[in-house]
Order: C-alpha cells, then structure tokens, then sequence
C-alpha cells in the first residue's frame, strides 16, 4: 500500500511576491500552487493508494474564492482519477466562532466522492486499491472544545496544558481500542509534540500551546504516525515511525535553509500490529529559493557602493528567481554615499528583494566620559558647571536648585 503523506499548505501566505500580470494571481500563491501540483503529478504517476493531508490547507481561516477554487481544483485531480483523498482540519482551518464551518469543510457537504474531510477524532475505514487502511484523526482542537471554564477557572496555565495532554493522550488510546489488527492502521495528527525542530536548528518546546510528549503518539496500535503543524520535515521516532511531513514550500526566511516535500509511505503485507514492514521516504519538492546577502562596510570604506555590488555579485547565481533580503552593515557617516539605484539594478533578476540597513552610530561621548544618552539632565547640569572654573561652588549649588525645580516642572507638565 503507496501513501503520500504531506502537510501545512498554507495557500494564501502571499508576502515576498507580485501580481503576475498574465494570470492575474499572486506570484507567491502560484508558488505554492506549483509546489502542489508537483505532489498530485507524483501521486498520479506513481499510482499512490491514499493522499493524506495532516491540516492547515490555507494561512487564513476565512481563505479566498480563488484559493479555495485552486485547490478544488488539485483535490478533484486526485478524486476523480480514483485516489482517496484525507484531509484532516488544522489550527489554520478552525473558524473563530462556534458553528461556523471549516475551511474544507465543502467537500463533506457536497459528498464529493473520494474525498474524506475529519474535524473530530474518529477511526475511518477507507477503502484504496491495495485494500482497507485505517486512519484515526486527531484533528487541532482548542482548549474550549475540550474544557469548560469551571474545569480550568483555579489551574494554572502550565496545569491546563497537562490537563489538555491527559486528554488527547485518552484520545488516542480510545481510537486505537477501536482498531480492527488485521488491518494497516494509521494516526493522522494535527498537533505538536514536544522536542521538534521547528526551524533549521532550533527546538520547539512546551510553551503557549499544549502538546504531546513523543511517547503519547508514538502508540503501538499504528503502523504509521503522519503528523502536521510543524514545517521543518523530521522523523521523531522510528518504530512505529513518527513523522512530520513538513510544509510544502518555504513560507519565509525562517525557512530558508530548510528542505521541502512530502513523504510517500509503504506498509506491506502482514497480519497483526508489528508484522507489516513499513517504509517511508521524502521526496523534495523544488521551491522558491530564499537568500539573505550580507555586506559590512567600514568607516574608512571610499567606495560603499562598490562594497555592496561585489557581494551581490558573489551570490549572483543564487539571486535569480529567488526572495532576496540584501543587509547593509554601515556608519552614519557614510550613508549617503551609497547609490540606491545601481544596488537595485544589481538586484533586479532577483524575484523579489528587500534591503535593510544597519546604521551604526556612534554615541557623543560627553561629561566624564558618558554619554549624553546615559546621563540625567540634573546630573548633566552638575558635570557641566563643576566644569566652569568661573563658578564658585556656593553659585554651582545655587543654579542646581533652580535647574532642578525647573526640570521637574518640564516633566509633570506644571
């Protein structure tokens, strides 16, 4: 049984782009939507038994009239050519109000063939052409669908979260009670576990959000654990193997160095939980690259400008196409030396760019030695007029007493 898992689409995130004048779309929404047809062309080329989407189809929970059209659009390719489609609700697919549908939810109300949409834990048998597989969903869920406020009025934030991974723990382990052994079985997770990687090199841990320990989902029951919310691709465990798919194109510059995909997953013959072989590897997708040039200039740097070309012209072949952030390290002194002009000139088969300039400036060092930004004024006063050797001691007092009351009439405004 061939099953692509993949994850976190977030149509919609539309920054670092334009619009293309031919198709009249965003360029950035045209990234994305490229990074998914790649997916159903591999789906469909390699005759995939079951597309497992693990939440967050679209950045907004209220997405647009064309990105719900394209999408559509890439599901109904899937559906129609006979491949199950699952599409389990993520935090970004929630409505902010209670009784409002989700933002896949359509393909339930139209009963679209093919296509099964979870928004509550459930265990679906879902028939493929390899056999029945079994998914048990943990879609997102809030805190208000799981605890009333007089449960949570007298805990503490940290105990709200143990409470809330008691219960999704209770969660899975009901589900997997349900499961038929004899079947492939699989947990399909919006949610985040504790200890993933959530940027190139960085971990994510228990903070505002609840989550799961590793040892809460990795349950015996499941051949596979497909997981979603997290964007950097990573396997947490691998007996049973936990994975996160990661999202399928680079939403910003926090994910620049970070690789995207999917995941095509197979469980082969056996019967009883253990006994079926199980493989998984990632597949990259090709996306819009992201690129952060640096160039420091100095202060005795006569030509700033050309400091600045030079290290673009070092990475030249990586700035076509790409999202480029160009960062200028320079003095106050020299800032107007740089011509604006010809740095965007040189930037200009660059998708799109930005340019942010770190101007050094250097503190007046004043007043024995300190700063004016780090003195008071009453005692600017007083290092200034111990200074005058024309003012005798008796007069330096006096003045102090009246600066005083003046300064504080300037600051309470009376």
């Amino acid at each position: 049984m061939k099953i692509l898992h993949f994850a976190d689409l977030h149509l919609g995130v539309e920054n670092y782009g334009h619009i293309n004048p031919e198709t009249g779309l965003p360029t950035r929404l045209e990234d994305f939507l490229n990074a998914l047809d790649k997916l159903v062309d591999y789906a469909l080329e390699n005759k995939i038994d079951l597309v497992l989407f693990c939440g967050d189809a679209y950045r907004s929970r209220e997405p647009t009239q064309t990105q719900q059209r394209e999408f559509a659009r890439r599901i109904n390719r899937l559906a129609t050519s006979g491949i199950p489609v699952f599409l389990l609700i993520g935090n970004h697919d929630l409505p902010n109000a209670v009784g409002r549908a989700t933002s896949t939810e359509i393909f339930d109300t139209l009963a679209v063939k093919n296509v099964h949409v979870s928004n509550r834990p459930e265990v679906y048998t879902i028939p493929t052409g390899s056999g029945k597989v079994q998914i048990v969903s943990l879609p997102w869920l809030k805190r208000s669908a799981l605890l009333t406020r007089e449960e949570t009025k007298n805990l503490t934030f940290e105990q709200i979260n143990q409470k809330m991974q008691q219960i999704l723990t209770d969660v899975i382990a009901a589900r997997a009670e349900e499961l038929d052994p004899e079947l492939p079985s699989i947990l399909a997770a919006h949610v985040w576990v504790a200890g993933s990687k959530v940027g190139s090199e960085s971990s994510m841990t228990i903070g505002q959000e609840h989550a799961l320990m590793l040892s809460n989902v990795a349950h015996p029951a499941f051949d596979y654990i497909a997981l979603g919310h997290i964007h950097k691709h990573q396997v947490l465990s691998e007996n049973p193997p936990v994975v996160y798919a990661g999202s399928l194109e680079r939403l910003d510059f926090g994910e620049a160095d970070d690789e995207k995909g999917f995941y095509m997953v197979e469980i082969g013959e056996g019967e009883g939980v253990g006994k079926r072989a199980v493989s998984f590897d990632f597949h990259p997708v090709v996306g819009r690259r992201f690129l952060t040039i640096d160039a420091n200039i100095e202060p005795a740097d006569a030509e700033p400008t050309a400091t600045v070309l030079k290290a673009i012209a070092e990475r030249v072949d990586e700035v076509k196409d790409a999202v480029v952030r160009l960062a200028i390290s320079l003095p106050a002194e020299i800032e107007g030396q740089l011509r604006d002009n010809d740095i965007r000139n040189a930037l200009k088969s660059a998708h799109y760019f930005t340019i942010a300039k770190d101007i050094k400036r250097e503190a007046r060092v004043r007043l024995g030695g300190m700063a004016a930004e780090e003195i008071s004024p009453l005692d600017a006063l007083k290092s200034y007029l111990e200074s005058r050797k024309d003012v005798s001691p008796e007069r330096a007092r006096l003045l102090l007493d009246y600066g005083d009351k003046l300064i504080q009439e300037q600051e309470t405004g009376s």
